[in-house]
């Protein structure tokens, strides 16, 4: 058993050892603070009672960067033995988003218009985002991640991809959508498997800077754990666009099909226009949603992440 100095200067306990872990674990003890064994008189920082080296190693010690092996980065943040709690995850993702609305939607909105634009180029435009759109993403997350961590951000954050390692960026966003795409033609659910394992891959080049393998492979070694409650997380935080996009879908088909069974697959160019009219609609609308949607999911994503493999104590943001 154990009493501790909380950082209020107020005294806790007696408790369990695995109590004490778990405070660590939560951010609310560290190495320096004070604790005082049972049937000792001595007060000792955390850092010097060995039974507790290996959760404050887990909690505080960041594994080398770089080339890291993802088994140490992996083994370290499973140690933790934490639990991804959706309904928290969420929780506090909304809060962070209200506590940061304009920097988020801005971010955001950053984003959007950058594939608009590019997504006005043919091919080339197409294909310059695919090759910088990890390194946008690897930024976007910084963003939430600092401020998290109650870390200055700001919009200019988001092209910290492009300063910071970019052919990391580039090759794990490339690798990615490459390895998940041929997983979802060979099989459905291998692809799904890979899209969501691999989902905290830009965030751990942003955030330890590793390589886009080590990444990918520490990502998908810890979420194989969570895999489950890692699904949900993003269902649940993109259901609004998950939602219009499946009714985009059935409206698409519910409006040509008539017209290709009536004209018997000769359209005028009074039904084209009527048609694409209908699809921009459904693309803008399709954009507004997703610009209020994707802040708030990855702010709740990147909860998740902090309570797997971050290191450092949360502040408010």
């Amino acid at each position: 058993m154990y009493k501790i100095i909380g950082a209020d200067r107020k005294e806790y306990g007696p408790v369990t050892a695995d109590q004490v872990n778990k405070w660590i674990l939560e951010g609310r003890a560290d190495g320096q603070t004070l604790a005082q064994a049972q049937g000792s008189g001595e007060w000792k920082a955390l850092s010097s009672f060995p039974e507790f080296a290996a959760v404050l190693a887990a909690k505080y010690l960041p594994p080398p960067v770089g080339s890291a092996d993802p088994t140490v980065t992996a083994n370290a943040a499973l140690a933790r033995g934490v639990e991804v709690n959706i309904g928290e995850c969420l929780s506090r993702g909304w809060r962070l988003l209200l506590n940061n609305l304009g920097l988020f939607l801005g971010a955001s909105l950053l984003l959007l218009l950058i594939r608009f634009v590019l997504g006005m180029v043919p091919i080339i435009g197409a294909l310059a985002y695919f090759i910088i759109f990890g390194a946008l993403y690897g930024g976007f997350f910084l963003v939430f991640l600092r401020r998290l961590r109650g870390e200055p951000a700001n919009i200019g954050d988001v092209f910290a991809g492009f300063r910071q390692d970019f052919v990391q960026f580039m090759l794990t966003g490339v690798v990615t959508s490459v390895l998940g795409f041929i997983g979802g033609l060979l099989c459905i659910l291998p692809g799904i498997y890979l899209v969501v394992a691999w989902k905290f891959s830009l965030a751990l080049v942003a955030d330890k800077r590793l390589e886009f393998w080590a990444a990918m492979e520490s990502s998908r070694r810890v979420i194989t754990r969570y895999w489950f409650q890692i699904l949900g997380l993003l269902v649940v935080a993109y259901l609004p666009l998950i939602l219009f996009m499946g009714y985009s879908i059935f409206h698409v088909i519910s409006v040509m099909a008539p017209i290709v069974v009536d004209s018997g697959g000769q359209f005028n160019f009074d039904q084209i226009m009527k048609m694409m009219g209908g699809f921009v609609t459904l693309s803008l609308a399709q954009q507004l949603i997703a610009l209020f949607t994707v802040p708030f999911a990855t702010a709740s994503l990147m909860y998740a992440y902090e309570d797997l493999f971050g290191t450092r104590q949360a502040q408010a943001a």
